[in-house]
């Protein structure tokens, strides 16, 4: 398990490398640098770069260098936490990743846990009772969730409550709160507001660990070794979820991997449409107007989390199921 561990850190040190290179080659791809992107956008401004100012910059950035030594600049700044200039907004990356991050985590992590707490056990229920009533129902149910795209239940979900109750679900506080610090009735605001992300980023996901989870455990449940447990005289919700269930859940740990990653770019459509102020839009927006800094830096926090993520789960992954064995070594 030890030599497991290690052997997966050590290969994610090269893909981290590699993801390195290919998100200074988006910095470097546009014509011109940064400086020549930073002086421009000041004079249409109306604002003038001091010749001492420029050449400050210059050393930040290594723009006087060998590509090389700027894409050293560049990743020792970023691990020290200096992501460089947003083109766009004018403010340091870091300061302006770290102003959504926190929201974008809380939605993310909630939609996690709605997504565990009901898809679970529904698909439980749904293999131990097969062909019934309820599992006719939560079919039809997972199978809405599946063919609806997020957008389109935020949309309607934004229109029944507008013109049915008058009341705007858009966003996580009102517009008297924004700008606005951090105090007592903000953070209930957004306690208020955060059940409608939460359920319909959610809503998808559930539906699709639903049917999985389904199918998983009833392809374990005539397995010999439920049997065995069954003769042995344990009780059938002991059998269940002693043993079948334990091997059904990988799925659900596999997603550990996606879910580090999607606490920065959350559902960026489903972002938009709800208003909600979380990173998901700012990295679109940085694609879209070329801020390079910025969606470079996006890219490369995205990558290094979804390597972490993937390795979490692995690991999780043999806990829970010890037939897993990697590389054909038991010993792994």
């Amino acid at each position: 398990m030890l030599a497991y561990i290690l052997r997966r850190f050590l290969y994610a040190i090269p893909t981290l490398i590699l993801i390195s290179l290919v998100s200074f080659a988006i910095i470097e791809l546009p014509p011109g640098d940064y400086l020549s992107s930073y002086v421009a956008q000041l004079e249409q401004q109306g604002s003038r770069v001091s010749q001492s100012e420029l050449e400050a910059l210059k050393q930040r950035y290594g723009l006087d260098q060998p590509v090389h030594i700027r894409y050293w600049k560049w990743i020792s700044n970023y691990v020290r936490g200096d992501m460089g200039m947003s083109f766009d907004w004018n403010r340091p990356v870091k300061d302006l990743v770290m102003e959504r991050l926190g929201l974008s985590i809380l939605i993310s992590l909630l939609s996690t846990v709605f997504i565990w707490v009901v898809a679970l056990p529904i698909g439980i229920y749904s293999a131990t009772h097969q062909y019934s009533l309820g599992d006719y129902i939560f079919t039809f149910i997972g199978f809405i969730g599946v063919g609806i795209p997020d957008f389109l239940l935020a949309l309607v979900i934004l229109w029944w409550a507008w013109s049915t109750l008058g009341v705007n679900l858009g966003g996580l506080y009102g517009p008297e709160f924004i700008g606005e610090p951090w105090t007592t009735a903000k953070i209930l605001e957004v306690m208020k507001r955060i059940w409608v992300p939460m359920v319909i980023i959610g809503m998808s996901g559930t539906a699709g660990l639903i049917r999985t989870m389904r199918a998983n455990l009833l392809d374990e449940l005539p397995q010999p070794y439920v049997e065995s447990a069954r003769a042995s005289g344990l009780s059938e919700t002991k059998v269940v979820l002693k043993y079948p269930v334990r091997i059904a859940m990988s799925p659900f740990i596999s997603t550990i991997g996606w879910m580090l990653p999607g606490l920065i770019s959350g559902t960026t459509i489903v972002s938009i449409v709800l208003s909600l102020p979380t990173t998901g839009p700012l990295l679109l927006k940085a694609l879209l107007s070329q801020d390079m800094y910025l969606a470079a830096s996006f890219i490369m926090l995205l990558s290094v989390l979804t390597v972490i993520g993937t390795l979490i789960s692995d690991i999780l992954l043999v806990l829970v199921d010890p037939r897993i064995r990697f590389g054909g070594n038991p010993a792994a």
